[in-house]
């Protein structure tokens, strides 16, 4: 009866505790979930006068293993075989991403011997974000867009918050892309390359006017390939020119107003060295901007961003109520002279 007692004891005690992991694993998961889902910046999401202070976050910290080989051979038969055998195993936007990630785009996702696939895709790329996810510093600074020469890689941030980023090509070695603080100025949905009229380039916004250099879509080969500008995929070309803001020219157009979205391009690429994002398959962080660095970099332009912000606020807004009264100023009756 004793040794019974014990048995019926130990196996309650086991059921307990069994139902208490059980409970921990369920929880983790759930915050596991709850922590990859990329939450949906809305367009009235990000109101005018607010200044939220957050605390800032680093990139997410990755674990060894997190990325993972996929060699393509040399030979072309053998080459064409083994992209079959991959697109078989990833959808189409899941390999989209992977070719981002190597900045890549489909038109040259044979110009590279090893793609960097992560062993859990998101396809909306914000879980191997290198750039911090929030930033103090630019808690006051509504939209800014930042271009990364070392990573080729660019993110956009609202009020501190990173909402975006993704892969980029600047500008060739012998044609490097400017660097430091900028703002957008016009933009144009089809524009003519000067360099070449063969060039189209859709979904151009202006930097640069003088040099003529912007963002647009164009060939993605895994490499900096440009003529100074800051190539992007389709859709992140189209996002972009949607989000930031224009210029505003006095009448005449001869002169600025008020200046567009804050725009930053900053670093040096390592020319003929490994390039970065090959790299992860050693270190899952080795892309990563920490806070410190980014905070170094942007501090001293903060005071100046705000400054043509609240410009560019006031200048469309006098704009706004002009409009509003002309109406109803041409609907005025006309007073005729009495002789």
């Amino acid at each position: 009866m004793k040794k019974i007692f014990l048995y019926a004891c130990f196996s309650a005690a086991m059921l307990v505790s069994c139902k208490k992991e059980i409970e921990k694993i369920s929880d983790t998961l759930k915050d596991t979930v709850s922590s990859s889902e990329t939450p949906t910046v809305k367009k009235d999401s990000i109101k005018k006068d607010s200044v939220v202070q957050k605390e800032s976050v680093p990139p997410a910290m990755q674990e060894n293993g997190f990325y993972n080989a996929f060699v393509l051979p040399k030979d072309k038969k053998m080459r064409d075989s083994v992209y079959a055998a991959f697109s078989k195993k990833y959808s189409e936007k899941e390999r989209y991403a992977i070719l981002a990630l190597n900045r890549l785009d489909s038109k040259n996702r044979f110009n590279t011997d090893t793609l960097v696939v992560p062993a859990k895709i998101d396809t909306t790329l914000m879980s191997y974000s290198p750039f911090p996810m929030q930033l103090d510093v630019l808690s006051g600074v509504k939209k800014f867009v930042i271009f990364s020469y070392p990573i080729q890689a660019y993110g956009v941030y609202s009020n501190g918050s990173l909402v975006k980023w993704g892969p980029t090509s600047m500008g060739k070695k012998a044609a490097q892309t400017t660097r430091g603080l900028t703002f957008a100025n016009w933009k144009k949905k089809l524009s003519i390359s000067t360099v070449s009229t063969e060039w189209k380039l859709p979904y151009n916004f202006n930097i640069h006017n003088i040099g003529g250099i912007g963002w647009h879509q164009y060939d993605l080969p895994g490499y900096p390939a440009s003529h100074s500008c800051l190539r992007l995929l389709m859709k992140d070309a189209q996002w972009l020119y949607s989000y930031a803001d224009t210029w505003i020219l006095n009448p005449g157009g001869a002169t600025t107003k008020a200046k567009g979205t804050a725009v930053m391009v900053f670093g040096d690429y390592k020319w003929g060295g490994r390039k970065p994002w090959k790299k992860l398959l050693d270190d899952p962080n080795a892309n990563n901007i920490s806070v410190e660095e980014m905070t170094k970099l942007l501090e001293p332009n903060v005071s100046k961003m705000i400054k043509e912000q609240d410009n560019r606020e006031k200048v469309a807004d006098s704009i706004k109520t002009a409009k509003a009264m002309a109406p109803a100023q041409s609907e005025k009756p006309m007073e005729v002279p009495i002789n």
